[in-house]
């Protein structure tokens, strides 16, 4: 009997992100790609052989984009602004590629805005690229 067709997963170093407006470079790592909606318990009268668990809130942690340091300050500027109180929000778009460069999944972000900024770590006995991170607040993503 022949075996079925095998789909393998796509790997996660092939991806993209675009942020609207801003040519900023390649990222070398993307996290917080993640939903999580609570429930409330119900207990229903007359029902005693489980609890009903309804829907409430979904929740979506910070998106991290992690780079190298380069020339560019669009990041840096970018977050300054909201220090400042000048909050520009935009879109945010992350792309899994497969082996060829097309564009298999795509994330959108909505109306993104930072609220963390961390430099590099600086140590004399590495010589590791400078990275720098920029943490963004969104308000939830669908898979486009």
């Amino acid at each position: 009997m022949p075996l079925a067709a095998r789909a393998d997963p796509y790997l996660g170093f092939r991806f993209l992100v675009e942020i609207e407006g801003l040519i900023v470079g390649g990222f070398s790592e993307v996290s917080g790609l993640q939903a999580e909606t609570e429930f409330e318990e119900v207990r229903e009268g007359g029902v005693n052989h489980h609890v009903h668990k309804l829907p409430k809130i979904t929740k979506y942690p910070n998106l991290v984009l992690k780079r190298g340091i380069t020339d560019s300050t669009l990041l840096w500027q970018w977050y300054q602004d909201v220090v400042r109180g000048m909050l520009t929000r935009r879109g945010i778009y992350v792309m899994l590629l497969d082996e060829v460069g097309s564009v298999i999944w795509m994330w959108s972000f909505i109306d993104a805005y930072p609220v963390r900024w961390t430099g590099p770590e600086m140590r004399a006995d590495s010589s590791a690229v400078a990275i720098e991170a920029l943490e963004l607040a969104h308000n939830g993503f669908v898979r486009t």
